[in-house]
């Protein structure tokens, strides 16, 4: 028997289709905050922000990394078009926690050559990237 409360997500990058199914639950930043989305989600675009994707699927979660795009929300389809997006076991660890203290060190100093946003979405990208690793 189908369960009525799945809906299709789909995540696709430049490079690939990331992710294709049903799915029960889907969670992920924008930014206007964290947003959770079930079948029948009132229709909506949203800017997404770096941080962890929660795909909920019959009785399973994965998480992934997600750090930009577009997401469309319509009643029985989600779609997002991620700019980059990966599993934890894409992802350099080593890689992100330099990312991170390159950021944090960056974000400290704060000279008048600091682009402050830049800095911030460099270390929610590193942290996103730890996180789903962890």
């Amino acid at each position: 028997m189908a369960d009525n409360n799945l809906f299709s997500l789909r995540i696709i990058t430049p490079d690939r289709v990331f992710y294709e199914g049903e799915v029960s639950m889907v969670e992920f930043n924008t930014t206007e905050g964290e947003i959770g989305v079930y079948k029948k989600h009132v229709p909506t675009t949203v800017i997404v922000s770096p941080g962890i994707l929660t795909i909920t699927e019959a009785g399973e979660t994965k998480e992934a990394a997600l750090h930009a795009g577009f997401a469309e929300i319509l009643q029985d389809e989600v779609v997002i078009l991620a700019e980059v997006i990966e599993w934890p076991n894409e992802i350099d660890l080593e890689r992100a926690e330099a990312a991170k203290a390159r950021a944090e060190e960056r974000l400290r100093s704060k000279t008048p050559e600091t682009d402050i946003l830049r800095a911030e979405t460099a270390l929610q990208r590193a942290l996103a990237r730890i996180h789903a690793i962890h």
